[in-house]
This record gives C-alpha cells, structure tokens and sequence, in this order.
C-alpha cells in the first residue's frame, strides 16, 4: 500500500526508508557522477531580491507575529534540540534510518532562527557539529548520498545550501553541496519524478516536491541546476493537480486531494517561482478552505504545517499574516515542559521539535529558500 507510506502521522522519513529497503534496493555504484558538470557560481550568487527587505511597514507587521511567548518557546525549542543532540552531532539514535532528516531540519530550525554555523551563540557550536555529521554522511559508501532514503537526502542538500557561505568551511560545504544535487539530478526519472532511492525509477508526489526544494535552494545558493531538470519535475508536480478540487493528490492520475501534499506541491513549485501557475493559485484556495480542519488534524501533520507555513509565506503578506497566528497558537499549546513539541510517544521528538520551530521562526527569515 503506497498511500499509508505517506500519510502515517508519524515522521515520514522513516515510513520512506522502510519502503525503501522492501522495494527498492540501493545497488552500489549505481548512482553515477556527473563530475564538473554541477557547477557553482560562488555562495549566495543567485539569491533572490526577496532577501532584500521591501515595504518597511510589511516587515515591521512579520516582526509583530513574534510575540514574546513564541519567542520564549523557540528558545526553550532550541534548548531542548542542544540537549537531545548526539555525541556525533547528530539527532536520532545511530539505530535510526532518518537521523539525517531529523539533524537537517534541526540545523535549518537554528538557522532560520538566526543562529548558524560557528557564528552567534549559545548554539554555533550545535550548528556546527550538526553540519560535519551531514558532511561526513556525504562521504560514505555512496558518495553525496546523505540519509537512508531522499526525503533525508533532500533535506540535508536544503541545509548545506543555507549553510554554504556562512561557515569557515565552505570550499568543503560546497563541494558535499554540488555531490548532493548530483545525487538529485541522477535520480530523478523520465517522468520527471523521484522516489526513496537516489536511482531512477518509481515516483510520487511527497518525494519529488522534496527535491524540487532542494533543488531551488541550491539553485539560489549559487550551485547550477539544468533547466530541463526543473522543467521536468514542475512539469510531474502539475499533473498531480485536480482540478475538482484544486489541491494535489499523492501521484499522477491517481488518489485524491491532500492538505499536506497540495501544501507541499505548492511551495516546491512557488520556490521557483511559479507563484502565477493556474495550478499553484487554485491550491492555495485549496489550502486556505481546508486550513481550519487541517489545524486541528491531518495526516502527516508536522509535514504539512511545515510545508503549509511556507507556502503562505510565498504567496503574499496578507495570507502569512493570516495563517501565522493560527498554526502558532496550535504549536505553543503542543509545546511540552522540556521544550519539545508534539505528544509523547508518538512521531519522533527532534523531527516534531524541529518542523515547530522551522515553523515559529518564519516570520524571521533568515532562510533564504522560504523568503518571498
């Protein structure tokens, strides 16, 4: 069954890896090396006018949704993620297939947050020894395959994008950061597509928008990502699309619509800039008459608010003033007496801690990637 893989509320790396090894083996060497041919421009080179600050009002409105209690539990958040973090610098037990997703998002939690490798305390340190576990993952076996399955590998390439110029390591981030989107563009099928395993093959919609953000990020970070690549996967995330409904389903042609997909669907695609597509304006309606419900429960839930919270950040100030308070005010009342969020025993802490805070600190953006 493919539709519970994606829609079990527990962390979705995990459920991936597991289909992975049942379906799809990884068979060595046979991810192969473009080489030079995933060139870079230099850190930053491609960012965006979005990082530059516009209407000075706008921003002081952003600045007004960081109450002083949401910035309270973003740093018992953050607390709570450099307590739980390994000795290796990682998140998750070493037993765990998905504790490269779950330090990748922890490293991007810090780093929207304004705190990065090496830089401001008290955690550049944590930041720091977060990114050498996912430098040397890169280094393994398959050499740039980060994780178990890309969903992980998909995250860390995001990380080592925002992390690229802001360390006193980037000739080496650099380099892991052009072998991880070799990884991406050598997996991705004729359909345009991806799946769990950095090899050509099966596809859905979870996975693919997971590397179409990566992609986008490395793109903004400076490192040269093909057209037709992009073209492509775009192409695979709109015929998803229903038009019934206007939100996403799981793979082509196949399923029905799904808050945590559409949201999904919708910010890979406005973070390359087709924030005009037909597609991407019905699946913000969408996602805006299906939020209420999706706040009090939808599968997959930290996903999809992850992936939701950036999408209305995209789509205009009016539709993140909109939808902050609400999903802020959801996660604070989740927030436990150590910092963490989410309920005990279900899903995974640091990936729950994580997404909150990736969420919570939105408004600061610091992240190049989900800035407007």
């Amino acid at each position: 069954m493919r539709f519970p893989l994606f829609f079990f509320p527990a962390a979705v790396f995990l459920l991936g890896a597991v289909a992975a090894s049942a379906g799809e083996p990884l068979k060595t060497g046979s991810t192969p090396n473009l080489g030079d041919t995933v060139k870079d421009n230099g850190p930053g080179a491609l960012q965006p006018l979005s990082w530059i600050p516009g209407d000075e009002k706008d921003v002081m409105n952003m600045s007004n949704l960081l109450d002083r209690r949401t910035e309270a539990a973003i740093k018992r958040g953050l607390d709570d993620l450099k307590n739980k973090q390994q000795p290796d610098g990682a998140w998750g037990k070493a037993v765990d297939k998905n504790r490269e997703g779950y330090t990748a998002f922890a490293l991007i939690a810090y780093m929207i947050n304004g705190y990065f490798p090496n830089k401001k305390q008290p955690y550049g340190e944590t930041v720091t020894r977060g990114l050498d576990y996912l430098i040397k993952d890169s280094k393994g076996e398959h050499p740039g395959y980060i994780g178990g399955n890309m969903y992980a590998h998909g995250i860390a390439t995001v990380a080592l994008s925002e992390a690229w110029g802001q360390t006193e390591k980037d000739d080496e981030v650099r380099e892991v950061l052009k072998a991880a989107v070799n990884v991406i563009l050598n997996s991705q099928n004729s359909a345009g597509g991806w799946r769990y395993n950095p090899v050509p093959g099966a596809d859905d919609l979870s996975v693919t928008a997971m590397q179409v953000v990566a992609l986008g990020s490395a793109r903004q970070a400076g490192i040269f990502v093909p057209d037709d690549v992009i073209n492509r996967g775009v192409r695979y995330l709109n015929l998803g699309h229903q038009a019934a409904d206007g939100g996403f389903s799981y793979m082509p042609g196949a399923g029905i619509s799904g808050f945590a997909r559409s949201a999904a669907a919708c910010s890979s695609l406005m973070i390359l800039g087709r924030h005009d597509a037909s597609q991407v304006k019905a699946g913000l309606d969408y996602l805006r008459k299906e939020s209420k419900k999706a706040l009090e429960y939808t599968e997959a839930w930290s996903y999809g608010m992850y992936y939701a919270t950036v999408a209305m950040n995209l789509a205009s100030p009016e539709d993140f003033r909109w939808w902050y308070p609400q999903v802020r005010d959801v996660l604070l009342a989740k927030q436990l007496p150590d910092g963490s969020f989410g309920s005990p025993g279900k899903g995974h802490a640091d990936y729950e801690t994580a997404t909150a805070l990736v969420v919570l600190g939105m408004p600061y953006s610091f992240v190049p990637t989900y800035q407007r």
